[in-house]
C-alpha cells in the first residue's frame, strides 16, 4: 500500500471501478455527462485539484460553473479519501511493526527454548553418567566384599582343614605299613589274605579322599587368591584348571570338561578376580547344560587356551540350551538374570566383563538358542 510520500495520481486516490462510480454520479447531478480523467481532454476542462496540485480533469457537464462545482465536490471527496488512505497506511504499518516485533519475540523464545533444552539434556546426560557411576561402583564394592568373604572363608576352611589332613593322611600311610608288617606276622590262610587285602582296600580308598580334600583346599587357596597382592603374575592354565576342579566339585563330577590348556605365558593380573571369572563363565555354562532339552546329546564344555597376536585367549564353550535372542542385550546388565528366583545373582557375567577390561582385554559372547553358547576372553600379555 502506497503512504503517499509523494503527490499522489488520480489512479493512486481512485481504481477504475470507483473512477466510473464517479463519473456516472456526477453526470447524473449535472445537466450533461461528466468524465474525470488524468490527462486534459481539451479546452472547455476544469482542473480538479488536491494538495494544490493538479490530479485530473473534469470535462463535460452543461457549463462551466457545473464543472466548477463538480470540481469542488470532487476534490472534497479527494480529501477525505487521502485521509482514509493515510490511516489505512498508518494501520498497515503499526501492524507490520507488531507482527515484526511478535515475530522477533518468538524467534527469542525458540532460542531460549533450545537453550534450555540443551541444557536439560546436559544434565541429563551427567544424572545418567553419575547413575553409572554409582552402579559401577555399587558392584565393584559388592563384589569386593564378596570376594573378601570367599577368602576369609577359604582362609579359615584352610587352616581348620589341612592340619588334621595332613596328620590323618599320615597316619594312614603309617597304618598302611603296620598291615603290611601284619600280613608278614599272620599266617597265610585264605581269611587273613582276604581280611588283609579289604583293609589295604580301605587305607588306599582312605588316603585317596584326603588326596582329594587337600586338592580341593588347594584349588580354593588359589581361587581366593590368599596371601598374594592385588596384581602379580598369574598362571593362567593354574587358575582355570583349579576353577574346573571347584565346578566339578560343585556339580557331583558329573561335568564333562574338554581341556584343552595350552602353553601360554604368566600375564599380570589380580588372582582372584580372574579366577571369579573363569568360575563363573565355567558355572554359566554348567547351568546352560542342565538348561538343556533332557533329549539332547550329551552336554560338554570346552576349555581351551591359546596365543594370538600377543594376547592369551579363553574359550569355554558349551552345546548347552543357549541365549534367547530377547535376553541376549541384557546378558551384561547387573542383576540380570534367568534363573529362577534364589538361584543366581545377575552378576556372573557383569563381573567377567568388568574383569576383562580392568585387565586391558575384552570378552565377547558369541550364542544360539538351543545351539550353545561361546565365550572368547582376550588378556594381553604385556
Amino acid at each position: 500500500m502506497r503512504n503517499f510520500e509523494d503527490d499522489p495520481a488520480l489512479a493512486d486516490l481512485l481504481s477504475r471501478d470507483q473512477l466510473a462510480r464517479l463519473n456516472q454520479s456526477l453526470s447524473a447531478l449535472c445537466s450533461a455527462p461528466v468524465e474525470l480523467s488524468e490527462q486534459k481532454p481539451g479546452t472547455d476542462a476544469t482542473p480538479v485539484e488536491f494538495n494544490l496540485e493538479t490530479v485530473g480533469w473534469l470535462s463535460g457537464a452543461g457549463s462551466a460553473e457545473e464543472r466548477q462545482a463538480a470540481s469542488g465536490m470532487v476534490a472534497f471527496l479527494m480529501m477525505f479519501i487521502a485521509k482514509y488512505r493515510l490511516a489505512a497506511n498508518l494501520h498497515h504499518d503499526a501492524t507490520e511493526a507488531s507482527y515484526a516485533e511478535l515475530q522477533r519475540q518468538n524467534e527469542a523464545l525458540k532460542e531460549s527454548e533450545a537453550r534450555y533444552r540443551e541444557l536439560s539434556d546436559q544434565l541429563q546426560e551427567k544424572v545418567d553418567q553419575q547413575v553409572k557411576v554409582i552402579n559401577k561402583t555399587q558392584h565393584e564394592l559388592y563384589e569386593s566384599a564378596r570376594l573378601r568373604s570367599v577368602g576369609q572363608l577359604a582362609a579359615g576352611v584352610a587352616h581348620e582343614i589341612n592340619n588334621p589332613i595332613g596328620f590323618i593322611s599320615s597316619n594312614l600311610r603309617v597304618a598302611r605299613d603296620y598291615v603290611k608288617e601284619l600280613g608278614e606276622a599272620l599266617s597265610e590262610t585264605s581269611a587273613n589274605e582276604e581280611l588283609l587285602a579289604d583293609f589295604n582296600d580301605l587305607l588306599a580308598e582312605s588316603i585317596d579322599g584326603t588326596n582329594r580334600i587337600a586338592s580341593i583346599v588347594s584349588d580354593l587357596k588359589t581361587f581366593s587368591s590368599i596371601d598374594q597382592a592385588d596384581y602379580t603374575r598369574c598362571s593362567i592354565n593354574q587358575l582355570l584348571t583349579s576353577a574346573i576342579h571347584l565346578v566339578q566339585t560343585e556339580y557331583q563330577h558329573q561335568l564333562d570338561i574338554v581341556e584343552r590348556l595350552n602353553e601360554v605365558p604368566e600375564i599380570s593380573g589380580h588372582p582372584s578376580r580372574l579366577s571369579q571369572t573363569f568360575f563363573n563363565l565355567l558355572d554359566n555354562a554348567a547351568q546352560a547344560i542342565r538348561d538343556a532339552e533332557p533329549e539332547k546329546a550329551q552336554g560338554r564344555i570346552l576349555v581351551k587356551t591359546q596365543v594370538q597376536a600377543n594376547e592369551v585367549q579363553i574359550i569355554i564353550q558349551d552345546n548347552g540350551c543357549g541365549i534367547p535372542e530377547d535376553q541376549r542385550a541384557k546378558v551384561f546388565d547387573a542383576f540380570f538374570t534367568s534363573r529362577p528366583i534364589g538361584s543366581g545373582t545377575g552378576l556372573g557375567l557383569t563381573v567377567a566383563r568388568d574383569t576383562a577390561r580392568a585387565h586391558g582385554g575384552q570378552l565377547q559372547l558369541d550364542t544360539r538358542e538351543g545351539t550353545g553358547t561361546r565365550v572368547l576372553l582376550t588378556l594381553p600379555i604385556n
